[in-house]
């Protein structure tokens, strides 16, 4: 721990969800003075019980992102702000595209104005998305690869990426943009069905249920423990060297689905059952994906240190000790 976040005042966007819970802690245990902005709207995961080891050691700020007039307010005096507010389902913002819009891509747009307006010496983290690549031309996937998005999320966060680079450099509002792609591990929403394969995946395991996997289950993927993720948005604030660049996370031992699900199934016990891909499925996979990292490590040292294994094993036992139906 460098000590870079004591005292330093730290805001984070969707702060009581998934990666930004996770965060939070981190925060709280180097010494930030952390302020949470979560609109706690069902649909998105957040929980108080995320942050509840440490909810006397933060602020919470109950706002939605897409409330300018509080996002101008909120912004001022923060030295850092990790944006991790998102609509992150692939299928939602296909059926509702204006709402994906809303969250994305205007909400980022705001922060940068407001930050334009009151707040010009604040460092953005923006939480992006592997999604804007669309199907690999080539593997692993490296920055340079091109960007086409197979769907409404690609875009409007691929649209959100060049807001960033475009204030960087034209106003001097320091940001980076982390491509993230598929992040586990403890404070996963696993209620949803429309958030990714990971979350059902890890549901049906601890419930004991049948999993399914779509077409034939050998596509590749990479796949990021969230606490290796929290490291790299870590590095990703402290660091001068990153300021105006877009960075890919991965990890160096991308698995098959089946490859996925055979390793939850040495510490839970389900049936496995390959199907066809759903036809509304089907027209936005994007096939294999892992991604070549290097650039982050070069600029920050960051590589991750959880191996699947042990990371599924880690979330599992996490929930478990939660006592609660999933």
């Amino acid at each position: 721990m460098s000590g870079f976040y004591r005292g330093r005042r730290v805001l984070v966007t969707g702060g009581l969800g998934f990666v930004g819970s996770n965060l939070a802690l981190r925060l709280v245990e180097q010494g930030a003075d952390v302020l949470l902005v979560d609109s706690m709207l069902p649909e998105y995961g957040a929980s108080l019980a995320n942050v509840a080891p440490v909810a006397d050691r933060l602020r919470i700020d109950t706002s939605d992102v897409r409330d300018r007039k509080s996002l101008s307010a909120l912004v001022l005096d923060q030295e850092l702000i990790f944006s991790l507010a998102g609509q992150i389902s692939h299928s939602e913002s296909m059926r509702d595209p204006f709402t994906d819009l809303d969250i994305n891509c205007t909400s980022q747009l705001s922060l940068l104005e407001c930050c334009r307006a009151g707040n010009r010496d604040a460092k953005i983290v923006f939480a992006s998305t592997r999604q804007l690549f669309g199907r690999p031309q080539y593997l692993p996937v490296d920055e340079q690869h091109p960007l086409n998005p197979v769907d409404v999320n690609g875009i409007n966060k691929l649209a959100a990426e060049m807001y960033y680079l475009l204030y960087d450099r034209v106003f001097g509002i320091k940001s980076v943009s982390l491509r993230l792609t598929n992040t586990y591990g403890p404070r996963l929403d696993l209620a949803s069905d429309v958030k990714g394969f990971v979350g059902i995946f890890l549901r049906r395991a601890l419930r004991g249920e049948r999993i399914q996997i779509y077409g034939t289950g050998e596509q590749k993927r990479d796949f990021n423990y969230v606490d290796d993720v929290v490291d790299a948005l870590l590095l990703a604030g402290e660091s001068d060297a990153v300021n105006g660049e877009v960075f890919n996370l991965g990890h160096p031992q991308p698995a098959t689905l089946i490859e996925f699900v055979e390793t939850l199934g040495r510490f839970a016990d389900f049936e496995i059952e390959i199907v066809p891909f759903p036809e509304e499925a089907k027209a936005i996979d994007i096939g294999d994906y892992y991604a070549d990292f290097s650039k982050f490590t070069r600029a920050t040292g960051w590589s991750p240190k959880i191996d699947l294994a042990t990371g599924i094993e880690r979330t599992l036992d996490y929930f478990r000790a939660l006592g609660e139906p999933v």
